[in-house]
């Protein structure tokens, strides 16, 4: 199998054993058996089938803002974006972005040449290709509202163009969570508008976060999905769990929808209190807290 990866892609940008605690926003996990950096899109094309076709388990890794990675690792190869899948073009009122970009980074781009839409994400951690998989969102503001149309690519390597409607959008979630498409590409439609303007929009929300947000800890953001008719971070304080920790994992005290990493947490910490306020949560509300969290790997 690697040596035909090897064919595929240069070899340094293939690395065994690569630890995932250097690639999550949890700074927690074991090593991945194979870690690549795909640089173009057409090292992604010839890839995809072969890896389909062997049936070798893969994930394709974004910024790892929203994932925990088991402290006994991922036996399948992580597959991440880097290179020209990074480029950000801008055309009038559209940006065009790959799918590796960073979604601050876009954001940054628009206010930069005065197009409005995206300020709602300047402080999300995020790729913008993941940003469009579970719909990123913020201060009333998702990617829904300014996606015009995402590039995938299917198991066997064939490229489509989705438009909004098609990719099914909904609360932290997409047509692309239920179906095997990659984002390559995300086109975004904004508006003019004035850049003083939107940079006072941004540094509002960034100081919100500032303000709410336990931003002084790793973590993967919101840990739960928000309820219906709730707040995942009210019912968590009113189960009495402010605080609540496991070795290094703690619910934090600033934001109760927040678990963080104090320090020196394991990924089973962290999965452990994730699970603790579940069953409290749903013991004291009959509510069942859905992780905004991806699990990869073995715990």
């Amino acid at each position: 199998m690697y040596d035909y990866i090897k064919t595929v892609v240069p070899g340094e940008h293939i690395v065994f054993h690569e630890p995932m605690s250097k690639h999550t926003t949890f700074r927690v996990g074991g090593d991945a058996e194979c870690f690549i950096t795909i640089r173009q899109e057409e090292e992604l094309a010839r890839l995809i089938p072969y890896l389909n076709q062997i049936e070798q388990e893969y994930f394709i890794l974004g910024n790892g803002s929203n994932l925990l990675v088991g402290d006994k690792g991922y036996r399948g190869i992580v597959l991440k974006f880097g290179g020209s899948m990074e480029e950000i073009q801008v055309e009038g009122t559209r940006i065009t972005a790959k799918a590796g970009a960073m979604l601050t980074k876009v954001a940054v781009t628009a206010k930069e040449h005065g197009l409005s839409g995206l300020e709602f994400a300047a402080g999300i951690p995020g790729s913008i290709g993941g940003g469009v998989v579970m719909n990123a969102g913020a201060y009333d503001g998702e990617m829904k509202q300014v996606v015009e149309a995402v590039r995938v690519m299917d198991k066997e390597g064939q490229i489509s163009t989705l438009d909004n409607d098609t990719m099914e959008f909904g609360y932290r979630t997409s047509i692309i969570k239920n179906r095997p498409f990659i984002v390559l590409e995300v086109v975004l439609r904004l508006t003019a508008g004035d850049r003083t303007q939107i940079n006072a929009r941004m540094e509002e929300l960034m100081e919100r976060r500032r303000s709410k947000q336990p931003l002084e800890y790793p973590s993967a953001g919101s840990t739960f999905k928000r309820p219906e008719g709730n707040y995942a971070g009210k019912l968590i304080m009113d189960a009495g769990m402010r605080g609540y920790q496991i070795g290094g994992a703690r619910v934090s005290d600033k934001h109760c929808g927040f678990v963080v990493n104090t320090g020196k947490a394991t990924a089973a910490d962290i999965q452990e209190v994730i699970q603790e306020v579940q069953e409290r949560v749903k013991e004291r509300f009959h509510v069942t807290l859905e992780p905004e969290v991806v699990f990869l790997g073995d715990f």
